[in-house]
């Protein structure tokens, strides 16, 4: 989101972002209103124009289009995906299978299967496993989508290995961490709470996943909104204790609105659980740490 803002600032609007910068209905709204263009394709991008990646990311073709189309470009992609990325690259380079698990069809799967279409196959899930082949499966990696239940993953890992003993794993962990700490804390939560409000838009994979986690986890019942008006008070019949957590990318000021409508109802006391202490901070994109360099050194001249 301050991405774009700060693109906004910059070169005034619009400011095209190919695809949701996040998956957050709130987020999209409201840069909407700035001047922000979210398109599905850089076909719909004016020639010339200023075009965002979003966090997502997205495949060499796409910036092989923008170059054609001589569209300015802002990279922000998020680096836990650039990450994927690169091992991806580096894992076809020394000529491995690819096994990455993920869910079909989202942005960021899409994105990591076009840095080497010819090397990666894509496992959605432990359903998926028996029917993958391999060239070599003394040679075969996985890798993961970085939005993912952790559990759901390593079932699938674990599914792998059993088929391909000598199965490589990545470097590092691919979920991302924001999203490994949310599944934390609501398995914490989904022990002792009757009902989980996740806040988060439907098409949020790290969203849908918490759902799923808490109810795993023993709640009795567990929601996805992206706004505390589509509560419905019929879920807080017969609870005591409700649970309340958000995607990776919900911006504070939704989770306050929750926890508002809540107290409003009776749900006043608050108990924080928490996870993990999250420091890390993401540059903005390189593009637009230049052009930010450029504008201040040279009022710095006047």
């Amino acid at each position: 989101m301050i991405a774009v803002e700060k693109a906004l600032e910059q070169y005034g609007s619009p400011v095209y972002v190919r695809h949701e910068i996040v998956h957050n209905k709130y987020v999209v709204q409201t840069l909407e209103k700035k001047g922000a263009i979210f398109v599905e394709e850089t076909a719909e991008v004016p020639e010339g124009s200023i075009v965002m990646f979003s966090a997502h990311g997205v495949a060499p073709t796409v910036h092989q289009e923008a170059a054609e189309r001589k569209l300015a470009t802002i990279d922000a992609t998020c680096p836990l995906v650039t990450k994927v990325h690169k091992e991806a690259v580096r894992f076809a380079q020394d000529d491995f299978d690819i096994l990455l698990i993920g869910h079909e069809g989202h942005e960021e799967v899409i994105g990591t299967s076009g840095e080497a279409p010819d090397h990666i196959t894509l496992v959605d899930g432990p359903e998926d496993v028996a029917g993958v082949e391999v060239r070599d499966p003394s040679k075969v990696v996985w890798l993961s989508q970085t939005t993912l239940s952790v559990d759901e993953t390593m079932e699938t890992v674990g599914a792998l290995k059993e088929k391909f003993p000598l199965l490589v794993s990545p470097p590092s962990d691919d979920i991302c961490y924001a999203t490994q700490n949310r599944q934390i804390a609501v398995k914490q939560m989904g022990e002792d709470a009757d009902l989980v409000i996740v806040v988060g838009s439907k098409n949020s994979s790290n969203s849908v996943r918490l759902v799923e986690v808490a109810l795993g986890a023993g709640a009795n019942d567990a929601h996805l909104v992206d706004f505390a008006e589509e509560i419905d008070e019929a879920w807080l019949e017969g609870v005591s204790t409700v649970g309340v957590t958000s995607g990776a990318s919900v911006p504070e000021v939704l989770v306050d609105g929750v926890l508002a409508w809540l107290a409003e109802r009776g749900f006043e006391d608050v108990e924080i659980v928490k996870a993990a202490e999250e420091s890390i901070t993401f540059s903005l994109p390189k593009e637009l740490r230049r052009d930010l360099r450029a504008e201040a050194a040279a009022l710095s001249e006047k």
